[in-house]
């Protein structure tokens, strides 16, 4: 986020007026290779924008040649011509009395990426805002562990460049800050280093300006100090803050005695001896590769909408999405918006039907396409699991580098057991757009574990440990990969067995347990091998000859088929075995319902009402809850029907 410091007076922002809808001016759209500009002011700042953000992407790919400059979700740049319009569209929680004023703002989610900008915000650089909000969204996916202060000191170290015909100048001093700091105590390096989203040296205006002048000094002096000197502090402190390690011990490993460095930092703000740096560089873009075209009031209140729902302003969005279907009924964007609100909302019905119409109408968006997808794909009527197979291929065509789209479409395929070679692909494939999400290693491993091949579902997980960003979830990684060595372990032990009984006469023994260490039993009338296979009732072993083996079919192997059904209850009497078969009772106020899985890595698990601490476990942790469970028809008339999905509750 970027902040406009006014020197000597703070700048209290003004509360804006109660949201109502109106008929704001129509914008205009240009499209140029990596970015989509809309703006209320003229077709020549929108392309203006559009050149200064298509340089400074050359400038980072010339920096940083082997990393991804461009992320997977597009990146929809709103540029306001004025206060009003621009603030009209900030999330609530920056709204009100007391925030900082801001000229620009940057809002992330893994389906889009929006950049907010004021155009008549003043200042040194006329488009510092617009790279200060680029740097923020190259630096997304170190987002999570990355240190604020260093996250907006950065974005404040690039966002003061000159691009020049052949050559870039990056770090240039700012004039504001040096100022600006001087007339101020610096704050600690200790509260500095700490600070996060929820501290008020990052909301309030009469603190959050000296965070942002000295985040920018810190990580001047810093990358300054490491060219002079030719030493890589600062890449040492980002491998620790990457490794967990807490940001003042990272900081005190890498840059030494804090208190030298704090008077170091206040010397560098005091002499004034700045340099910059210069890259040669040529970042010219061709404009007409830009196209350009006005959008329609409807259009222009729809694409509003959106901000504001992913801006977390509920209300204010239905209400001008809900303006735009009265206006234009066949909007799609609105569509769109008014699914992802119910969606978030958890009224999945309702979220499925307007995704529904979104795709109906022929909607070029892939979120409308993958979102339709995810709301039905637990659905085995043949027709909706067509139009889901349908839907996520055509979100993969309209953005192949949106990751969720193959991880969903490889499930899909892994609950029907179908396509299992592509859903292995479609795993790798999302691991290999987005190396950074540990969700998505666990999948690959899962589909991997749905096929047989243990061994290779834990070393999956084993290389996701090294990217997972908090213990508790590098706890969960070596907790399944343990699981399933136990899988591999019974099965290659039961293999053994069977080919025993078929080759040798030679009495052998093991019980049946399954992976949570119940006996499991069975009653089989078969014959293997000419010999005649029945169960001992009292010591639960199967009898194949003088061989007792394991039993590993309880119920018959079969993808589920037709509708599924919903039932609530409390779940009992859970029992998994070997390789992931499940069992379990729900006990409802009227019936109790045998249900099963044979593979219960299958089955799609959620969360009303509360947030699982981790993966969920079902062997040991579905006993007991509350859940409502979608199952379809076996043709194992002992049991009322596979599990689909659990969702648990509180």
């Amino acid at each position: 986020m970027k902040t406009k410091l006014c020197l000597l007076l703070l700048c209290v922002a003004i509360a804006i007026p109660a949201w109502s809808v109106e008929n704001a001016a129509p914008m205009v759209e240009v499209q140029s290779p990596h970015f989509t500009i809309l703006t209320n002011s003229s077709e020549k700042q929108g392309r203006h924008v559009a050149d200064q953000l298509e340089r400074m992407r050359s400038v980072f790919h010339t920096l940083f040649p082997n990393a991804t400059v461009d992320p997977n979700s597009p990146i929809i740049v709103l540029a306001l011509k004025d206060k009003k319009s621009f603030e009209s569209l900030l999330p609530g929680d920056r709204q009100g009395k007391g925030q900082l004023t801001l000229a620009g703002y940057f809002m992330q989610s893994p389906e889009k990426n929006y950049i907010l900008l004021r155009l008549d915000a003043e200042g040194e650089h006329p488009f510092d805002t617009v790279y200060h909000e680029y740097t923020h969204l190259q630096f997304r996916k170190a987002a999570e562990w990355m240190p604020l202060w260093m996250n907006e000191g950065e974005a404040e170290f690039f966002q003061n460049t000159t691009l020049e015909n052949k050559e870039v100048l990056l770090g240039q001093p700012s004039v504001n800050d040096i100022l600006y700091l001087r007339q101020q105590k610096l704050i600690p390096l200790q509260t500095l280093l700490t600070v996060d989203a929820s501290s008020p040296y990052y909301h309030e205006e009469n603190k959050g300006s000296i965070f942002y002048s000295e985040s920018w000094a810190l990580t001047h002096y810093l990358m300054v100090t490491d060219k002079i000197e030719h030493t890589q502090r600062v890449l040492d402190y980002l491998a620790l803050m990457s490794q967990h390690v807490d940001s003042v011990t990272a900081a005190q490993k890498a840059f030494g005695d804090l208190t030298v460095l704090q008077h170091k930092l206040q010397d560098y703000v005091s002499h004034g001896d700045y340099k910059m740096f210069r890259v040669m560089a040529d970042t010219r873009v061709d404009e007409n590769t830009f196209t350009a075209k006005p959008l329609t009031g409807p259009q222009t209140n729809a694409v509003r909408a959106d901000v504001l729902a992913y801006g977390d302003r509920e209300e204010d969005a239905k209400t001008l999405a809900t303006s735009v279907l009265h206006d234009d009924p066949s909007n799609t964007q609105a569509f769109e918006t008014m699914g992802y609100l119910a969606f978030r909302g958890g009224n999945h019905q309702e979220a499925g039907d307007w995704y529904e119409k979104a795709v109906q109408g022929n909607s070029q968006s892939y979120i409308a396409h993958y979102y339709f997808a995810v709301i039905n794909i637990d659905s085995y009527d043949p027709k909706t699991s067509a139009q889901v197979e349908a839907s996520l291929r055509a979100a993969i065509k309209l953005n192949p580098q949106f990751a969720p789209s193959y991880e969903e479409l490889a499930v899909f395929y892994v609950q029907r057991r179908r396509n299992e070679q592509e859903a292995h692909m479609l795993s790798v494939q999302a691991v290999q757009l987005d190396p950074a999400n540990v969700s998505f290693r666990i999948n690959a491993a899962n589909v991997l574990a749905s096929q047989g091949n243990y061994d290779a579902a834990v070393q999956v997980l084993e290389a996701a440990e090294k990217i997972a960003t908090t213990p508790n979830s590098v706890a969960s990684l070596r907790e399944q990969a343990a699981q399933m060595q136990e899988f591999a372990k019974r099965k290659q032990e039961n293999e053994q067995l069977q080919a025993s009984a078929k080759s040798e006469n030679a009495p052998v023994e093991t019980t049946l347990a399954g992976a949570n260490g119940v006996v499991r039993t069975q009653q089989a009338d078969v014959t293997v091998d000419g010999s005649q296979v029945q169960q001992d009732t009292k010591t639960h072993k199967l009898l194949i000859g003088k061989v007792a083996v394991n039993n590993l079919t309880k119920h018959p192997d079969e993808t589920p088929s037709g509708p599924t059904q919903i039932a609530s209850g409390i779940i009992h009497g859970v029992q998994c075995s070997s390789p992931a078969t499940l069992d379990l009772n729900l006990q409802g106020t009227k019936a109790t319902l045998a249900l099963y899985s044979g593979n219960y890595f299958r089955i799609e698990y959620s969360a009303l009402n509360f947030t699982p601490e981790g993966e969920i476990h079902p062997c040991k942790d579905l006993e007991g809850m509350k859940a409502k469970i979608a199952y379809a028809a076996s043709s194992d008339k002992t049991v009322a029907g596979q599990v689909v999905s659990i969702e648990l509750s509180k």
